[in-house]
């Protein structure tokens, strides 16, 4: 925040007013001593600029408050993000960044800051600029010298007219929607030291030449900014780039994220000026040529790209100020002698990945006491983790020994610094360790734990946000001490050996937002103090032994419960209804209960699963650790759902005892993409609007007893991956289409009135009038009566066959002769000859039979 200034004079005895009047551009400013304090008020035509700027925006966050025409708040400089000179009172400095400013209407930026001659530093960024332009005046602002952009959602070109700002010294405009074709508005900016045009488009733009003249960069940054890749293969196969990079003094370098391959960025590299090199993500080979001279360098960061080759001492021995090293994702080999003394002391090191540096643990590391963060996952490493690794560096705080093949017991952490520990897919074997009271992270997963986990009452583990410690074998009771983890949001015990009820303390935890509890042997009912977790998205208790009723409190718990999964359990009792308050679900798995009653008519509630592709759950990285399903999928078994899960949207009743019709408000689900009520008791009709569900990929009716036929709008389907309509009581013709016909006949065995492909053809027999009138019925063509009009109907419509060949036989007949007449002459002749002979002919023989009557 910045605060008027104000300058100390000498303590006067008196109060000495003394007024100092300044003429500036037509506008005056005054200082008043008073005491020991000078009170400065700023110039005239600056406030109004400062107002006119205010007018353009909505102040959602409230902070230009102190801006106004009041007498309180005439002086700009006491406003709050406003800086004034010391010597002038001239408005220096207008810093709002973050600060919730949105313009009004199409509003952009108001010119009236031109008025602000001499402006110094501007700073917007972290408002919304609706993807607006960056408005080409501020090119005119030339006593600018620091311009905050970034985070504005400002599109478009960059303003060549930038480079009118000869005095400035940084730019800052990334995380924009901003693009460049030329940059050659950047060679004007000789002053310039700092350089971000991250997320940017500069494609098309020569970029490395243009960087090169800026002698006075010192940071760089054009992450994730498609910046082409340079031409040549060395920056000293082109002498124009070597010339430039000689008088380079950068001193950080950030190009993550781009797809360059070229070595000639080495142009770049002043190795007695380097600290900071960040070129993750992108498609180097090798390491950088002249990285063994980096000796200032503190951070190298290389990590996804497709590095390949050794890494030996000899590469890293000159770097002795390196912090933070990372090779992850690469291709690399590591062989580093256990007993080598690097140069350095690492506050970071992370290899993970492909970085193959097996069997053993890197007895190197040992020398790194003051790192902080450890990763060496999937690295192919086994045996026992040595001791030193858990107490040998006080300030470790980040371990991740995830994805190898380690064994042996774990000590315990009660002691030691950890707040993150990530062990998962591993051999480890032994009771889980005591833990740290801060410690906020921990990842046992998918080794052979064993035991109780009592141990948890033992401190207030207020600090922890994620425990997973699923896929092991744990046993015994759950304790009833979750109020000591209030902090909790990610709790995944699944897949161990757990018995008895579900504790009550659960629902003291009102950050949880995913449950997992699933193949245990937990019994009992389902807590009614779970209700009390709000925040719950997914709550997975599938394959216990729990009973009851499923409760009605379930669709009060939680507003945000996006996914429930109650299968392979002992329920029983009917659906609730207020299960539909769940507006936001996306999976709703009951199936494998003994559930009866109908099914709810109220889905269509779920209004997430209305609209195609509409979800409200969005994953970070570390979210998917947990964040994840197990659901039944495409007639196959379970599979798991991490990062797609978002993008599942599931309705499994199945296995239970359901009845009734199926509710026809499941055809207004659109975005639903599977339905499983299979092995139930449900009659009537299949929905004749089922088409309308057009993402649907698995459809599976199967093991019900409904009957009528397969209505016409499900050859509408076009994803339809699985279908099993097998063992009902449908009859009549399956629908043609590519879809339906292209399903095996097992899809659509055990129903004995059903014909057609890939069923056997349908025969005279087999369109029985009844089958066909209520076929037609179920896909409302007519509603006539179902005993008297199914006859009546097929005679009918048999007549109307005969009437419509008539017709057809008639109109082709007659037209094809006489259109054979008027196209063809020649036959016209002879058909008009031909039927005057016959005239001749029939004409004599009357007059030959009448006079031999008259004769006789």
């Amino acid at each position: 925040m910045i605060h008027r200034k104000v300058i100390s004079s000498s303590k006067l005895l008196v109060l000495i007013i003394v007024l100092v009047v300044c003429m500036e551009n037509g506008n005056y400013y005054f200082v008043f001593s008073s005491g020991d304090e000078v009170i400065i008020w700023c110039i005239q035509n600056e406030r109004e600029a400062l107002l006119s700027f205010k007018k353009d925006f909505i102040d959602h966050g409230d902070f230009l408050r102190s801006w106004g025409t009041e007498d309180d708040k005439k002086d700009c400089c006491k406003w709050e993000r406003v800086g004034c000179s010391d010597t002038t009172s001239h408005v220096i400095v207008l810093q709002l960044d973050f600060a919730s400013l949105q313009p009004v209407g199409n509003n952009n930026i108001s010119s009236a800051l031109l008025d602000l001659h001499h402006l110094e530093l501007l700073d917007l960024s972290g408002n919304d600029f609706g993807g607006n332009k960056i408005p080409e005046f501020i090119g005119s602002m030339k006593q600018l010298q620091h311009l905050y952009l970034h985070y504005s959602n400002f599109s478009g070109i960059i303003p060549p007219q930038l480079g009118n700002l000869t005095n400035l010294r940084t730019l800052l405009l990334f995380r924009n929607n901003l693009r460049s074709e030329n940059l050659d508005w950047l060679s004007h900016l000789s002053l310039l030291s700092r350089l971000d045009l991250s997320n940017s488009n500069l494609s098309d733009t020569n970029w490395m030449r243009h960087i090169l003249k800026l002698h006075s960069l010192e940071e760089l940054s054009l992450v994730n900014s498609n910046i082409p890749d340079v031409l040549v293969t060395s920056c000293k196969d082109d002498d124009d780039l070597f010339v430039n990079s000689s008088s380079l003094s950068l001193s950080f370098i950030d190009l993550s994220h781009n797809k360059l391959t070229s070595s000639a960025i080495d142009c770049l590299f002043r190795p007695d000026h380097l600290t900071e090199l960040h070129l993750s993500g992108n498609k180097f080979k090798s390491l950088p040529a002249s990285l063994g001279e980096f000796s200032r360098l503190e951070v190298l960061d290389v990590s996804s790209n497709s590095m390949q080759g050794t890494i030996t001492e000899s590469n890293l021995t000159k770097l002795h100020s390196l912090k933070e090293l990372d090779l992850s994702f690469n291709s690399l080999t590591i062989r580093i002698s256990s007993g080598w003394t690097p140069p350095f002391q690492l506050d970071s090191l992370l290899l993970v990945g492909s970085s193959n540096m097996g069997p053993h643990f890197p007895g190197w590391i040992q020398t790194q006491s003051n790192v902080k963060v450890l990763d060496l996952s999937g690295n192919g490493i086994s045996g026992e983790v040595p001791n030193w690794v858990w107490s040998s560096s006080p300030a470790l705080q980040r371990l991740n020994l995830s994805h190898n093949h380690l064994s042996g017991t774990i000590p315990h952490l009660n002691s030691s610094e950890l707040i993150y520990v990530d062990v998962s897919f591993n051999n480890f074997s032994g009771h889980i360790p005591l833990l740290h009271p801060h410690i906020s992270f921990i990842q046992l997963s998918q080794n052979m734990f064993s035991g109780l986990i009592s141990s948890l009452c033992t401190a207030f583990l207020v600090d922890l946000f994620l425990l997973d410690l699923s896929s092991n074998q744990l046993a015994g009771e759950l304790p009833n001490c979750w109020e000591n983890m209030s902090g909790l949001t990610f709790l995944n015990l699944a897949n161990n050996k757990f018995s008895g009820e579900i504790p009550h303390t659960l629902g003291s935890l009102s950050s949880l937002q995913v449950l997992h509890l699933r193949n245990n042997n937990l019994s009992g009912e389902l807590p009614s103090t779970l209700k009390n977790c709000a925040s719950l998205q997914l709550i997975d208790i599938g394959g216990n032994m729990l009973t009851g009723n499923i409760p009605s409190w379930i669709g009060a718990s939680s507003q945000v419960m996006t996914y429930i999964i109650l299968n392979e359990n002992r329920f029983y009792g009917s659906i609730p209804p207020e299960i539909c308050n769940l507006t936001q679900i996306q999976v709703l798995d009951l199936s494998r209960n003994n559930l009866s009653g109908n099914i709810p008519q109220c889905f269509n509630n779920f209004t997430t699963m209305l609209d195609k592709g509409s979800t409200n759950v969005f994953f970070d990285t570390e979210s998917t650790y947990i964040f994840y399903a197990l659901v039944q999928w495409k007639g196959r078994s379970e599979a798991e759902y991490r990062k797609n899960l978002p993008l599942l949207k599931l309705i499994d009743l199945s296995s239970n005892k359901l009845v009734g019709n199926i509710p026809e408000t499941f055809s207004s689900l659109k975005g639903l993409i599977s339905l499983n009520l299979s092995r139930n008791s449900l009659t009537g009709n299949i929905n004749p609007d089922i088409g309308q569900m057009e993402v649907l990929e698995v459809l599976d009716l199967s093991s019900n007893q409904l009957s009528g036929t397969i209505p016409i709008s499900m050859a509408r389907l076009d994803f339809l991956a699985v279908l099993d309509l097998a063992n009902n009581n449908l009859s009549g013709e399956i629908p043609s289409s590519t879809q339906l016909q292209r399903f095996d006949a097992s899809a659509y065995a055990g129903n004995p009135e059903l014909c057609g492909p890939p069923l056997v053809s349908c025969t005279g027999d087999s369109h029985n009038p009844h089958t066909t009138d209520q076929g037609r019925r179920n896909n409302k063509e007519i509603k006539d009566d179902e005993d008297d009009g199914g006859f009546i109907l097929t005679r009918l419509s048999f007549w109307k066959e005969v009437g419509i060949s008539i017709v057809f036989g008639f109109i082709v007949g007659f037209w094809g002769f006489l259109g054979s007449l008027f196209v063809k002459r020649s036959w016209r002749i002879a058909y008009y000859n031909f039927w005057g002979r016959v005239g001749d002919w029939f004409y004599l023989t009357t007059a030959v039979f009448f006079g031999k009557f008259r004769r006789n």
